[in-house]
């Protein structure tokens, strides 16, 4: 009996265009003969030696591409490109980690291994951005001594390879801190309410409690949007609207209408808000990815110290920090000692700005205030000796660092009342 062709076990349907093991063996080939003549695709952050390991990194896969499959890009692959896309809820910009259009021709290994090089190119940027690659914080401030964790292009790629899912796996380049994740929520609560936020500007005026009367009470009406009312009492509604704004600003929640709040009611447009979100996203970059069971933390504008213990906070304390004009420097290290009623050297900075013309006008000046001028040949040192009255109290914590700064005890107690505590050459007082 005859077999109808179409049943014919022995019958040859037509090849497709391109097997799919051509499809890869193609890409490979296109990509090593791309790199072997341009190198990877250019950015204007991909330096000399990243471009070499990404070189080294396909060379040592034999060319074999990261990002396709048979059919073109594979879903490793497009969860990478989403990823890159959505760069702006990390406080990046997306538009640094370009990649073209993933539909190119599956037949055109040219595309196919260009595409590859440019998605590689993306991610390597996106997890060194990450890590705190992005900004160079040593132009801001020689005050400022990030701790960077920045993966080479080898180490990044093969993380990103080999993950289960290559998107999660470049988000998670971003700093992993408690801090981090409520600032990046924050960051998508401001977006998502900018449109209902409306812009009203509150003009400074006397302190308002409840049961007072002033004409910008309609405005804080309008900008709480309570219902609008045709009196301009400051009623016991508009006190509870602000103390609900008030909390959630960090300012004290009394319901008073203060100047502070105030400026804060009329003040950061969203645009503003969001800068100084994405600047504070940018400072945890620079921390550690691994901050250690056990660490303090100084908070500098709260003016605040935290112990932390496996994630919970131990103790939290005021503390004054650096003035405006000799900051607190920004870095981290390793607490190894503490001294008990230490003596005070003063430091080469406090010794030339102000010990020294002081010295010059007065050869008693150190003496009369309990310093003693310790003279080795050409060089003096002032040391303020233990005691009630040492700038250091009567404990020092050190973490020996090159700004010469520690947590210390200090006998001005006073000033811990204040609200704003910048009284420091940049040590912090606890």
């Amino acid at each position: 009996t005859e077999i109808p062709k179409t049943q014919n076990p022995t019958a040859t349907a037509d090849a497709p265009t391109s097997a799919p093991s051509t499809v890869l063996a193609d890409a490979a080939q296109a990509l090593k003969a791309r790199l072997e003549k341009d190198g990877p695709p250019p950015h204007p952050r991909l330096t000399r030696a990243l471009r070499e390991e990404i070189v080294a990194f396909y060379a040592a896969r034999n060319h074999a591409p990261l990002w396709l499959d048979p059919h073109g890009v594979s879903a490793s692959g497009r969860a990478l490109v989403q990823q890159l896309k959505r760069a702006d809820e990390d406080g990046l910009d997306p538009a640094a980690y370009p990649v073209s259009r993933l539909d190119a021709d599956h037949r055109d290994a040219a595309a196919l291994a260009s595409l590859d090089l440019e998605l590689s190119v993306a991610a390597v940027m996106y997890a060194r951005d990450a890590r705190g690659g992005r900004i160079d914080a040593r132009r801001i401030s020689n005050l400022i001594d990030p701790t960077l964790d920045l993966p080479n292009a080898a180490s990044a790629l093969q993380q990103l390879a080999s993950a289960s899912n290559a998107g999660v796996a470049l988000q998670a380049f971003n700093p992993p801190h408690a801090g981090y994740r409520a600032l990046r929520e924050k960051l998508h609560d401001v977006r998502a309410a900018a449109d209902r936020v409306a812009s009203v500007t509150i003009p400074q005026g006397p302190v308002l409690r409840v049961g007072m009367s002033d004409a910008r009470v309609a405005l804080v009406r309008e900008r709480l949007k309570l219902q609008p009312t045709t009196d301009m009492i400051y009623d016991a509604a508009v006190a509870e609207a602000v103390t609900g704004f008030q909390r959630e600003r960090g300012l004290p929640a009394n319901g008073t209408l203060t100047r502070q709040t105030v400026a804060a009611l009329s003040g950061a447009a969203v645009p503003r808000l969001e800068a100084d979100i994405i600047a504070n996203m940018e400072r945890w970059r620079w921390l550690p990815r691994d901050l250690g069971e056990r660490h303090i933390f100084v908070n500098i504008p709260e003016f605040q110290v935290r112990v932390v213990d496996n994630g919970v906070v131990t103790h939290q304390a005021r503390t004054i920090v650096g003035k405006p004009d000799t900051p607190t420097p920004v870095f981290s290290d390793a607490m190894q000692f503490l001294v008990v009623n230490p003596s005070w050297f003063v430091p080469p900075s406090i010794l030339k700005k102000e010990f020294l013309p002081k010295l010059a006008q007065d050869p008693t000046y150190a003496e009369r205030r309990g310093y003693q001028v310790i003279r080795r040949g050409n060089q003096i040192s002032v040391r303020q000796p233990p005691g009630e009255r040492n700038a250091l109290g009567r404990i020092k914590f050190n973490f020996p660092n090159k700004y010469q700064v520690y947590l210390h005890d200090t006998p001005t107690k006073n000033l811990f009342a204040h609200d704003k505590r910048a009284y420091s050459h940049g040590c912090m007082r606890v």
